[in-house]
C-alpha cells in the first residue's frame, strides 16, 4: 500500500467518524425491554415539535458530584438528549453544574431545590448539597422541575409542561372538600403534593363559593351530609357550562374516631344529584378477598396492649386486571386501594355514555345492613356473603351533555345573605364526570398502606377530565414493581407457594448436582481418552 493510499484511507476514516458523530445527534436508539416500553419516548413526545412554533430551551442543572455516585442523572440526561434528537431543532438542551459555574443563588431563585447527600471520601463521611433540577423556557415563559430524579415520570413532566408553555395555558385542578371535619392541608396533603409536583396549579374551593367556568377540572371530595343546595347549584352550573368533575363519595359513614361505628349516610342532595347524572352510590360497604393489611392496637385477655396485623376485607386492593383497558384513565391500570368503599350502579340518562373504570374481584361481597367494620368483630364480616357475593363496581366514567339537576327550580338562597346566584347557562355543553365510591382513597390514610398508585390514578383522571387524553398514555407506560399479594385465590396462592418451594429447595439443588456430576463424568472421559492415546 502506497503512502498516498494510506493518507486517503486515513482521511476517509476521519471523515466517516465525523459524519457518524453528526448523524448521532439526529438519530437515537435505546433498547427497551420493559413491558410497557416505559423507557422509550412516546409518539406524543416525538411529535411535539409539530406543536412548537418557536424554540424551547431546556437547561438541566446537575451537580457533577451527584452524577459521579448515582446512575440516575446520566439516565435523565440521555432521555433529555433523546428529546432534542426528535425535536428537529425545536428543543435545545444545555447541561450545567450550578456549583461549578457559581450559579447557586440564581438557580435556587428559579425554584430549583438543592438536596443534601452523604458522601464517603478517604474514610471520612461528608455531607454535600447537590442539584438535579430542570428549567424549561419558551419565549418569556418559564417552568421548573425543582428536583428531577425519577426517570419514569420525566417524560410526562416534560411533555405536559412544554405543551402548557407553548399553548399559553396552565394546568390547573381545583378541589372542594365537602366534609367540614376534614382539611385540605392536613387530610389531603399527599394529594396536594402529587399534583404540585406534576406541574398543576392547585386551587381549593370552599363549599358554596363561585366555581370559575374556565376551570379545567373540579374534584369534589365528600360532602354527602354537608353540601347544601347553594353549593350544589354552583356545581350543577359548572357542569352545565362544560366543566368536568370527579366525585369521590361514600354511601356509609365509618367513624374512625369511635371504634369504626358505621351507619348509612344521610344525603343532603349530593348523592341524588350524582345519581341524576347517571351513577348511584349504594348505601353499602364492599368487602373483597383482595384485602389490604390493617395494623391496630388491642387489649389481650390479660389486659396487655398488643399490636395486631390482619387482612382487612373492608380495605380493598383493586387489582390491575380489574380495570377497564378500553378507557384512557385505566388503559394501563396499576390498581388503586380503597377504604370502606361503597359499590356503584350505572343508570345513565339518554345521551350519556357511562362505562366502568374499575371493580372488585368476582369474590367480593357487601354489607347492606348491621354494618360491622371493627376488625375485632371480623366474625361478622361474612354475614351476607352468600346473598351478595359478586363483582362490585367502584369507579365509573360518564360523558355527554348532562341533564340539569336544578331544572324548573328556583335559585337557592342563603338566609341572612343578599348574594344572588348567577343564572344557569342557556344551553348545556358536553362534559365529563368520574364517580368513585370512596373518599378516603385520596386522603393521607394512604400513607399507612403505601398506596402511591392512588395518586397516579388521580393525575390520569385530571388529564382525562382536561381533555389531555394523549398525555395519559405517557403515565400509562410507566413501569411499576407490582405487589407480592396479587394472587387472591387461596388454592392458587397455595399452589404458587408449593411450586416456589419445590423449585428452590428441590429442583435447583438437583440441577446443580446434575451439572456437577455431568462435568465430573466429562472430565473423566477426557482423561481416559488422553491416557489411551
Amino acid at each position: 500500500m502506497t503512502k498516498r493510499q494510506v493518507t486517503i484511507i486515513t482521511a476517509l476514516s476521519i471523515a466517516a467518524m465525523v459524519l457518524i458523530v453528526l448523524i448521532s445527534q439526529r438519530l437515537w436508539f435505546r433498547l427497551d425491554l420493559t413491558e410497557n416500553k416505559a423507557y422509550t419516548i412516546s409518539p406524543v413526545s416525538r411529535n411535539l415539535h409539530t406543536e412548537i412554533p418557536d424554540h424551547v430551551r431546556i437547561t438541566y442543572y446537575i451537580s457533577e458530584k451527584l452524577a459521579a455516585i448515582h446512575p440516575a442523572p446520566r439516565e435523565l440526561e440521555d432521555l433529555l438528549r433523546e428529546y432534542t434528537a426528535y425535536s428537529r431543532g425545536r428543543i435545545r438542551l444545555t447541561v450545567r453544574d450550578p456549583i461549578k459555574a457559581g450559579l447557586n443563588r440564581e438557580v435556587e431563585s428559579l425554584g430549583i431545590i438543592p438536596q443534601q447527600i452523604e458522601t464517603v471520601e478517604q474514610d471520612q463521611t461528608n455531607f454535600a448539597m447537590v442539584y438535579s433540577g430542570i428549567v424549561i423556557e419558551y419565549l418569556d415563559q418559564t417552568d421548573v422541575i425543582p428536583f428531577a430524579f425519577n426517570l419514569e415520570t420525566l417524560e410526562y413532566d416534560l411533555t405536559s409542561r412544554i405543551r402548557t408553555l407553548v399553548r399559553g395555558t396552565r394546568r390547573e385542578a381545583a378541589f372542594l372538600v365537602g366534609n367540614p371535619r376534614k382539611q385540605w392541608s392536613r387530610d389531603y396533603s399527599i394529594l396536594n403534593q402529587a399534583f404540585a409536583q406534576s406541574g398543576f396549579r392547585v386551587r381549593t374551593i370552599n363549599p358554596g363559593d363561585e366555581i370559575p367556568d374556565s376551570l379545567p377540572a373540579l374534584f369534589v371530595l365528600g360532602g354527602v351530609e354537608d353540601l347544601d343546595d347553594w353549593a350544589l347549584y354552583r356545581i350543577d352550573r359548572y357542569i352545565q357550562g362544560g366543566g368536568k368533575a370527579l366525585f369521590a363519595l361514600e354511601g356509609v359513614f365509618v367513624d374512625d374516631g369511635n371504634a369504626l361505628q358505621s351507619r348509612v349516610m344521610i344525603d343532603k342532595g349530593l348523592q341524588a344529584m350524582v345519581s341524576f347524572y347517571g351513577a348511584t352510590v349504594k348505601p353499602e360497604l364492599a368487602l373483597d378477598v383482595s384485602a389490604l393489611s390493617l395494623s391496630y392496637q388491642s387489649v389481650d385477655p390479660y389486659g396487655s396492649r398488643v399490636y395486631r396485623i390482619v387482612r382487612y376485607p373492608l380495605w380493598i386492593g383493586v387489582l390491575p386486571e380489574n380495570g377497564n383497558p378500553a378507557h384512557p384513565v385505566t388503559a394501563s391500570f396499576g390498581g388503586v386501594d380503597v377504604y370502606w368503599a361503597s359499590p356503584l350502579t350505572l343508570n345513565p340518562p339518554e345521551g350519556i355514555s357511562a362505562v366502568p373504570l374499575f371493580t372488585t374481584t368476582p369474590e367480593a361481597w357487601s354489607e347492606t345492613k348491621d354494618f360491622a367494620a371493627n376488625p375485632e368483630q371480623s366474625y361478622l364480616f361474612q354475614g351476607e356473603l352468600n346473598e351478595t357475593k359478586g363483582e362490585k363496581l367502584l369507579g365509573a366514567a360518564l360523558s355527554g351533555t348532562f341533564p340539569r339537576w336544578f331544572a324548573g327550580m328556583a335559585k337557592p338562597v342563603r338566609e341572612g345573605s343578599e348574594e344572588e346566584l348567577p343564572d344557569m347557562p342557556t344551553e348545556a355543553k358536553e362534559s365529563r364526570i368520574i364517580v368513585i365510591g370512596d373518599t378516603d382513597l385520596a386522603s393521607t390514610l394512604t400513607q399507612y398502606t403505601r398506596s402511591d398508585r392512588n395518586f397516579d390514578f388521580f393525575l390520569k383522571a385530571a388529564d382525562w377530565l382536561g381533555n389531555d387524553d394523549d398525555i395519559i398514555g405517557i403515565r400509562s407506560r410507566q413501569s411499576s414493581p407490582g405487589r407480592l399479594d396479587r394472587i387472591t385465590d387461596a388454592d392458587k396462592k397455595a399452589g404458587a407457594m408449593a411450586f416456589a418451594r419445590s423449585f428452590n429447595v428441590i429442583l435447583i439443588p438437583l440441577a446443580v448436582i446434575a451439572l456437577g456430576v455431568g462435568r465430573a463424568l466429562q472430565r473423566r472421559r477426557r482423561k481416559e481418552s488422553s491416557d489411551g492415546v
